[in-house]
């Protein structure tokens, strides 16, 4: 088997095995079969030069307590089905991690369809994506607030829309930057943008769309909204609620505690869909020394790590947190915690405890031995991720 980045006439070949995989659209778009910028497409070929699998590195940013992070975040894996359980996918992961490292990422996140070959290769489930149904008429509704405007919006405004983003997302886990050639765009991605403005100044957002119909089938889709204010997060909520008498449901994409989580009657939604993601390490030593971490946070734990896939990560580390910053060395010290890949993702991405992590057998200590020190790994809070891809 070889792994390679595809050529460009490799591409609609490439589709085409997505498409059985996925069930796509026979038609496809224009970006699949052509070559872009801010990604790494792989194929793995047997000894004929039939391709057998292919991958996607999206070459992401992610937002970690204030810092930049770059991600190798993994889409599109398929293989073909006369090929699978032959390790395809192991050796396109592979691959894809050790180009990934050599151009400089750090982490990667991924939405599986199955969890298990992702867990096999080192990913581990910190997450969830989750979209909501929520009753039109159950939205609070208020007077428009004086000193803020509403109005649509236009491709003019994306801009400010990625700065307002920003302004929610660069203090919190985990989330996608949203900068970078695969956000670049001169078109609104959704049916409508509702805008509200502070004597001109962007202060919240909803893009929307509309779906079809207006009986009581008909949905209101709404997969971002976002706002910096509570007044912003209630005058949008109006706008919503204002739908009411032709879209009875609303899909809503929120994210945990903030501002919109708190004037939604969130007592009267149901989980619609849900995606779960999963997260690890490309290089441990960027993952922690290019991150924010929580200004008040002290300390110092020694942990060996097993990682199989990306062997550069295996061997006893040293992590050192203060003052907003780490930096994880290698020592020659003995170490009494040994951590798995996998475990390191948990803890990472704040979705579980040390003591949580040596339960699931990813973190493994002698009786005597008590697992807490590598809390401090979790010490930047749970993660969250926003965008599906």
């Amino acid at each position: 088997m070889t792994v390679r980045e595809l050529t460009a006439a490799e591409l609609t070949d490439a589709w085409q095995l997505g498409r059985l995989a996925f069930g796509s659209d026979p038609q496809p778009p224009p970006a699949a079969t052509t070559p872009r910028a801010g990604l790494t497409r792989y194929g793995a070929f047997d000894d004929t030069g039939r391709l057998l699998g292919k991958a996607v590195d999206l070459h992401h940013d992610q937002w970690w307590n204030g810092r930049p992070v770059t991600a190798a975040d993994v889409a599109g894996v398929a293989v073909a089905p006369e090929a699978r359980g032959r390790g395809v996918a192991r050796a396109l992961l592979r691959t894809l991690l050790r180009e990934a490292h050599d151009r400089g990422a750090a982490v990667s996140a991924l939405f599986p369809t199955v969890s298990a070959p992702y867990r096999a290769c080192g990913w581990e489930i910190a997450g969830t994506l989750r979209t909501v149904a929520l009753p039109t008429a159950a939205l609070p509704r208020q007077r428009p607030t004086a000193h803020l405007s509403v109005r649509a919006g236009t491709p003019a405004d994306l801009a400010a829309v990625t700065d307002l983003y920003e302004q929610t997302a660069r203090h919190r886990c985990g989330m996608l930057t949203r900068r970078g050639p695969l956000h670049d765009t001169d078109e609104l991605p959704y049916d409508g943008l509702t805008l509200v403005e502070d004597d001109g100044r962007l202060v919240g957002y909803a893009g929307w769309n509309r779906g079809r119909g207006y009986d009581r089938r008909s949905v209101l889709t709404v997969d971002d909204v976002l706002a910096t204010t509570a007044d912003a997060a209630r005058e949008l909520v109006g706008v919503l609620a204002s739908w009411h008498s032709v879209a009875p449901t609303l899909h809503l994409t929120l994210l945990p505690g903030d501002a919109l989580a708190t004037v939604l009657p969130l007592e009267s939604t149901r989980e619609h869909d849900h995606d779960t993601w999963m997260h690890r390490p490309v290089d441990v030593t960027r993952a922690v020394r290019d991150r924010g971490w929580p200004p008040h946070v002290r300390g110092s734990v020694t942990f060996t790590l097993d990682d199989p896939l990306a062997d550069w990560n295996t061997g006893t580390w040293q992590l050192d947190i203060a003052d907003g910053a780490a930096d994880l060395r290698r020592t020659d010290t003995d170490a009494d915690l040994h951590l798995n890949v996998r475990g390191f993702a948990l803890l990472y991405t704040g979705a579980a405890t040390a003591t949580a992590v040596a339960q699931a057998g990813l973190l493994h200590h002698r009786a005597d031995v008590a697992p807490h020190a590598l809390d401090l790994l979790a010490a930047g809070g749970p993660a969250h991720l926003h965008d599906y891809f």
